[in-house]
C-alpha cells in the first residue's frame, strides 16, 4: 500500500525537488480539472486548465460533436506548454495541468516543450462511470457523445516512464490523496531516494 498523506501535506519546495509539471490526463469526464486543482491547492502549486487554451474553432468543433484532429491539437498543446513554462519560471512553483494528452506523441511533445521534470497521472475508470459523470455536468462544451471517440484515441500510458494510473471510480477525495502520494514519491525519486511506487 502507498503511504497515506493528508490533503494539507506540502511537498518541500516542489519546484526544485519534485516534478515541475504534473499533468492529469485522460478522456473527458474523469475529473482532470477537479483533481488537478485540488492537488495544486494542497502542494501548493499553480494550476492550468488546458481547455482554456483552445482556440474558438476547437471549442466550436467539439461543441458540435466533431472530434479534434492532430492539426487542431498541436497549436493548442504548444500554447498550453508555453504558458506552463512561463508560469513555472515566474512563480518558481510546480504547475499542475488538466489536459487530455490522449496519445503517446502528445505526451512526448509536452515533455519536449516543457523541458523539465514531468509527472503524468492518468485518471481512468470504466466507460459507464465516466459517461454518468459527463451527463451530470450540463453546459460544458464537450458533449457526452464525444466520449467514445476519445476512448478510441486514448493510448493508455501503460509502462510509460513517469506515468501512473489512478482509478477515479472511488471517492474523489481519495483520488486526490493518492495523487498526492504519487507527487511525494516523485519528489523523493528526484531527490535520489529509493522509493517503490504502486500504480492503482
Amino acid at each position: 500500500m502507498p503511504e497515506q498523506t493528508s490533503m494539507t501535506d506540502r511537498l518541500e519546495n516542489p519546484a526544485l525537488n519534485g516534478p515541475r509539471y504534473i499533468i492529469f490526463m485522460g478522456v473527458c469526464g474523469v475529473g482532470k480539472s477537479t483533481v488537478a486543482k485540488a492537488v495544486a491547492d494542497a502542494l501548493p502549486a499553480r494550476f492550468l486548465e488546458a481547455d482554456g487554451f483552445h482556440p474558438r474553432e476547437n471549442v466550436e468543433s467539439m461543441a458540435a460533436g466533431r472530434p479534434l484532429n492532430d492539426e487542431q491539437r498541436w497549436p493548442w498543446l504548444s500554447i498550453l506548454c508555453q504558458a506552463a513554462v512561463e508560469e513555472q519560471a515566474k512563480t518558481g512553483m510546480a504547475v499542475t495541468i488538466a489536459c487530455s494528452a490522449l496519445k503517446r506523441r502528445y505526451r512526448d511533445f509536452m515533455r519536449e516543450k516543457l523541458g523539465g521534470e514531468t509527472l503524468f497521472i492518468h485518471l481512468d475508470a470504466d466507460r459507464d462511470v465516466i459517461f454518468e459523470r459527463l451527463t451530470s455536468r450540463p453546459g460544458h462544451f464537450m458533449p457526452p457523445a464525444l466520449l467514445d471517440s476519445q476512448l478510441a484515441d486514448l493510448e493508455a500510458p501503460t509502462g510509460e516512464a513517469g506515468c501512473h494510473r489512478l482509478d477515479v471510480s472511488e471517492n474523489r477525495a481519495r483520488v486526490v490523496e493518492r495523487a498526492l502520494v504519487l507527487c511525494r514519491q516523485a519528489e523523493k525519486a528526484a531527490s535520489g531516494s529509493a522509493v517503490q511506487t504502486e500504480d492503482s
